[in-house]
């Protein structure tokens, strides 16, 4: 199936198919498939050929999907991955490992100078976890359910952490915005 599908592409036999993890869904792992060219390859990323088609895991994902394995599900090609997050994305109450270097720059920045700016509005965020370079957080209080809480994220908490903390590129957001009972802003507001 996967050959079918790169045969269509422009220049086929320069392709792999590279398999990432970008990101966390709820208790599982976030994943992008995709053809790239074989130069892309960095010397850390793990190569293994199927007869004439090479799959590239980049070193960062290699981790996250030892033992996972490619299927064809309802006619569509499913990454089955025994692997989870070190945390349970979906148990309020769940954190991985915070001891680290990069967690606790994370932390004192959220203690001492994103906490307090969102507390005007009764919010505020805690870190879940650091998977390699993203910060996952929960928001909390008036940003649970927050009509502008994707704005703070990307525009505040996001901007903030990328800018002080180097070795995080990304901030993932676990928040069931849903379940929010007092935001400071409504989402029927305008």
């Amino acid at each position: 199936m996967v050959r079918e599908v790169r045969s269509d592409e422009d220049d086929p036999e320069s392709l792999g198919l590279f398999l990432e993890v970008t990101g966390i869904n709820g208790s599982d792992y976030a994943y992008d498939m995709y053809f790239s060219g074989m130069d892309e390859v960095e010397p850390d990323d793990h190569v293994q050929r199927y007869d004439d088609l090479p799959v590239v895991v980049p070193a960062s994902s290699a981790r996250k999907l030892e033992g996972a394995r490619l299927d064809i599900e309802d006619g569509g090609l499913v990454l089955v991955n025994p692997n989870r997050p070190e945390f349970d994305a979906t148990d309020p109450e769940s954190t991985g490992d915070l001891s680290g270097p990069v967690a606790q720059a994370v932390l004192e920045l959220l203690q001492e100078h994103i906490n307090p700016a969102l507390a005007s509005h009764g919010g505020f965020v805690s870190l879940v976890a650091i998977e390699d370079d993203i910060a996952v957080v929960r928001m909390g209080g008036g940003c649970q359910g927050c009509g502008m809480a994707a704005a703070t994220l990307s525009q505040g908490v996001e901007a903030a952490i990328k800018e002080n903390v180097p070795e995080i590129s990304r901030v993932v957001d676990v928040t069931d915005h849903s379940a929010g009972s007092n935001p400071y802003y409504s989402q029927g507001k305008k």
